[in-house]
Order: C-alpha cells, then sequence, then structure tokens
C-alpha cells in the first residue's frame, strides 16, 4: 500500500472517529437532521418512505468543503 492511500484511509478513520463522538454526546440535540425543509416524508397506512435528500445535499456540500480544506492544507 502507498502512503498516500494509507494517509487518506487514517484521515478518512478519524473523520468517522469524530463523526460517531458527535453524534453519541450531542445525538439528542441533532433531532432535525432528517427533517429538514425539502426532505420527502410519505406515511400511509402499512407504508413509509423517507427521502432526505436536502440532508444529503447538506452533508455532501460539508463534505466536499472538508475535502477541499484538507487538499488544500495538508
Amino acid at each position: 500500500m502507498q502512503k498516500e492511500t494509507a494517509k487518506l484511509l487514517i484521515l478518512a478513520g478519524l473523520i468517522l472517529l469524530a463523526a460517531g463522538a458527535i453524534g453519541y454526546r450531542y445525538g439528542d440535540r441533532l433531532d432535525w437532521i432528517g427533517r429538514l425543509p425539502g426532505d420527502i416524508r410519505v406515511e400511509r397506512e402499512g407504508f413509509r418512505f423517507h427521502f432526505p435528500i436536502t440532508t444529503m445535499l447538506l452533508f455532501s456540500l460539508l463534505t466536499n468543503l472538508l475535502w477541499q480544506l484538507t487538499r488544500r492544507f495538508l
């Protein structure tokens, strides 16, 4: 394995660890995630569908921003 790949795997692991720690510590305050305006929810008798499109776009934007900052400074 090349050093570059190993560094990326370590970075990904640290990011996942930080996200897990934040979710564990502040999970009760983050209940708005998945319930943003634009998230699609359909609930009927015997059927439930949830498609958090706004939440996914927000996380994608934040992830892309973090990735660009990481690449610029490392």
